[in-house]
């Protein structure tokens, strides 16, 4: 599927979910029966070895900045499976306390790690995310980070509904007060052992979905970051390096992929990063334009970051399409304890 092909179907669900359309599919109904047929043998090779629990990371990291009377930097993660941190056994492994510890050393400051997502979650649950968050409004995060969109592919979800609930959560943490950075739909193509055609309908399915998302979120006044062929080239190169033991979810190096890749625009969200980088670099073929072709791009190549410009446009609100330099993030040392129970 050609950029601006994908950019007009990302633009109709964006719309429908904006409007309250129907359940535009991004799978033609002829492949249905052939697409349940391969995912029930994927299922058998897929998720073997899997390990529900998810290690539990909330806390401070970066201590050793703290500072009399400052207090630390709020950081909130929502989402699914992989904003959780299934498939490692550490708390420092995790998306979020990497990329606390990440913010924490950019900003020399703490930063406290609050993570609500839960392992197997589709984007209707980001409803009751968002109310843990905002439960309490003299704590509101700084920044949230949401990761979100594979389960609602491989569970079939309407992806008007899925925008729908995503853009939601973006607006409401947005009036609240919090920047939002969204990591979208990752390419499911690059799951090893999910064969053709199921692997092309997969890859199809979730880089629609996440060009969709980008639209909404943006909408918002959130961010994106594309997860793209699974939270970056690296993952098709290396499947079994950066893939977890139950070939779906992401090893410890796949998750340091992600938090590089997401750091520098929860950075950017923040004000943290350098004011000569937010400037479009042509050199890396940065730049203004529409946000549905903007997002039909970013789907295509992971690490890339869509946020807001103009809002009107002759092709509607317009985009700053960014592919920002990774930064390797520390990882935290030492990882904050349990609680006791």
């Amino acid at each position: 599927m050609t950029h601006l092909s994908r950019a007009r179907v990302a633009r109709r669900i964006a719309a429908g979910a904006a409007y309250g359309g129907g359940g535009l599919g991004v799978v033609g109904a002829a492949a249905v029966g052939l697409l349940l047929a391969e995912v029930q043998l994927a299922k058998r090779h897929v998720g073997n070895g899997a390990d529900n629990r998810v290690p539990y990371a909330d806390g401070v990291y970066g201590l050793g900045y703290d500072t009399p009377g400052e207090p630390p930097l709020a950081l909130t993660m929502l989402g699914d499976s992989t904003a959780a941190g299934q498939g490692v056994h550490r708390a420092g492994q995790t998306p979020g306390a990497l990329l606390a510890s990440g913010l924490a050393a950019v900003a020399e400051r703490p930063v406290r790690l609050c993570n609500v997502a839960v392992p197997g979650a589709q984007s209707d649950d980001l409803d009751r995310q968002v109310e843990l968050v905002l439960e309490d409004p003299d704590r509101v995060p700084d920044v949230c980070v949401i990761m979100i969109g594979a389960n609602d592919v491989t569970h079939r979800m309407p992806p008007t509904r899925s925008v729908r609930h995503l853009s939601s959560a973006v607006r409401r943490l947005r009036t609240a007060g919090a920047e939002v950075v969204v990591g979208t739909c990752p390419d499911l193509g690059t799951i090893e052992p999910v064969q053709q055609p199921l692997r092309w309908l997969a890859r199809r399915a979730s880089r629609q979905l996440a060009a969709a998302q980008t639209i909404g979120v943006v909408e918002q006044g959130g961010r994106t970051v594309s997860l793209g062929d699974l939270l970056g080239p690296e993952f098709a190169a290396n499947p079994r390096e950066l893939f977890g033991p139950d070939n779906y979810h992401p090893s410890a190096e796949g998750y340091a992929t992600a938090a590089m890749a997401v750091l520098p625009t929860v950075c950017a969200a923040l004000g943290l990063w350098p004011a000569e980088e937010e400037r479009p670099d042509v050199s890396r073929q940065e730049g203004f334009l529409p946000v549905a072709r903007a997002a039909a791009q970013a789907a295509s190549e992971a690490g890339t970051e869509v946020t807001a410009a103009m809002p009107t446009g002759p092709r509607g609100p317009w985009a700053l399409l960014k592919r920002r330099r990774r930064r390797r993030v520390p990882e935290p040392q030492p990882a904050p304890a349990a609680p006791s129970v």
